[in-house]
């Protein structure tokens, strides 16, 4: 009796031993995950930050055809400002001249001796 009792002892201490082996490689197999999660993690990070710098590239493409727009309307402006000054001119300089002729008109029309 007292050698089935020391082999069932025995047994028991050996499947102890065996139990506690497999979980080494539990532990590796717990981190397979967690790299996988790692990983996805990584993949997750660098595709924001290509989304970001889209978005900054065409933040700044938009601010440039903006500035462009600016510049544009700005040098129309000045074109603008440029013609109603000829046109001013023009009209100021035909006003003389039409001044002028009425003027020229008035004077022969008095008496000549």
């Amino acid at each position: 009796m007292k050698k089935v009792i020391a082999t069932l002892i025995a047994g028991l201490f050996a499947t102890a031993a065996f139990a506690q082996t497999p979980a080494t490689p539990a532990a590796s197999a717990a981190s397979v995950p967690a790299k996988a999660e790692a990983a996805h993690t990584k993949a997750v990070v660098k595709a924001e930050a290509k989304e970001t710098k889209a978005v900054v590239k065409a933040d700044a493409k938009e601010a440039a055809v903006v500035a462009d727009a600016k510049a544009d309307v700005a040098s129309a402006e000045a074109d603008a400002k440029a013609t109603k000054a000829k046109a001013h001119h023009k009209a100021s300089k035909a006003k003389v001249k039409a001044d002028a002729a009425k003027a020229a008109e008035a004077t022969p029309a008095t008496p000549s001796k």
